[in-house]
């Protein structure tokens, strides 16, 4: 399956931890995965409960079975001094560069720049192989941009490429966008069953699709539990049946306690219509769907490797399908 793994969402669905959870089912089995964070807001931290993350790769997790997860936050400015390093052999001048300011300015004025920087380190990641030959990590999982910058931001080295059309950085650019643009990469995104994250999804996979990048899988979050059974909404339930119920199980009042739990059962009843409308709508978008459980008792640790353990069992570790015609 594909080596780079992109999670993208709408804000407030849960992507870093979807793509935290990817990661830790990932390296189920002894294997080795990198989570690269490239928005700067130590989110990768604050799900594992750790100190903020440096500029370097260490290790934040064990997987069952043996496997490790490590994690990297990518600092534009030092990942620029280490591009100058690889591709100039500037070194100290680099270094001084940085303290005159300009390794700042490049990163947050130059157009794109910043961007060139975050693909290309997560790229090097993806092939960088050890003394024997072999990849030093099995996958990589980017905690990406959300869904309403995702295009733009992977597609930032075909505009750089086609700026700069000879030397290393038009090479570099073109390397990166024909592993973005490969097999080797698949972005997933993350959803909840709501009407504006589902339209930014179908938005963003037409982007995607448009742009010539691999869209992987639909990844609903926070899925709530159905306490009521399809039938029962369809038929509905009588009111005299349901006092007569709550009598019989020994609850005093039961004809004050019937409304609310009536007008409870048709609030409900609506939510599952609007999620049934939803759950149509990402299944025709033709990329496979899975669902990830809302944690009852909130988002911990404990409850992102119960994700991970979810998006195992629902074969979201192995080969995404061919794109539905």
């Amino acid at each position: 399956m594909s080596r780079l793994q992109v999670v993208s969402g709408k804000g407030g669905t849960g992507k870093t931890t979807v793509a935290a959870a990817l990661a830790l089912a990932l390296a189920t089995e002894g294997r080795r995965t990198l989570l690269v964070e490239v928005e700067g807001r130590q989110g990768i931290a604050q799900v594992f409960d750790t100190e903020p993350l440096p500029y370097g790769e260490h290790k934040i997790a064990v997987a069952p079975g043996g496997g490790e997860v490590f994690a990297l936050a990518i600092d534009p400015e030092l990942a620029l001094l280490d591009y100058l390093q690889m591709f100039y052999r500037l070194g100290s001048a680099g270094r001084a560069l940085k303290k005159m300011g300009a390794i700042d300015f490049a990163t947050t004025v130059a157009p794109g720049v910043r961007d060139v920087l975050l693909t290309g380190k997560a790229a090097e990641a993806v092939r960088r192989k050890d003394k024997r030959g072999r990849h030093v990590y099995d996958h990589v999982v980017m905690d990406a941009p959300p869904t309403g910058r995702i295009t733009r931001f992977l597609g930032v080295n075909d505009e750089v490429a086609g700026l700069a059309r000879i030397g290393p950085v038009h090479h570099q650019a073109q390397s990166v966008m024909h592993l973005l643009k490969s097999p080797s990469t698949a972005v997933h995104l993350v959803t909840l069953l709501e009407e504006m994250p589902v339209q930014e999804t179908a938005d963003g996979i037409a982007e995607l699709r448009g742009a010539g990048l691999p869209v992987g899988r639909v990844l609903v979050n926070m899925v709530r539990p159905a306490p009521l059974a399809p039938g029962v909404l369809a038929e509905g339930v009588p009111r005299a049946a349901l006092e007569a119920a709550l009598t019989a199980a020994g609850l005093p009042r039961a004809e004050t306690l019937a409304g609310p739990l009536l007008a409870l059962g048709e609030e409900y009843g609506e939510r599952h219509a609007l999620e049934t409308a939803q759950r149509a709508r990402l299944t025709a978008l033709g990329r496979p769907v899975h669902e990830l459980a809302l944690a009852p008792d909130g988002m911990d640790l404990a409850a992102v490797y119960r994700m991970a353990k979810e998006l195992r069992g629902q074969g979201v570790t192995e080969e995404i399908p061919r794109r539905t015609p």
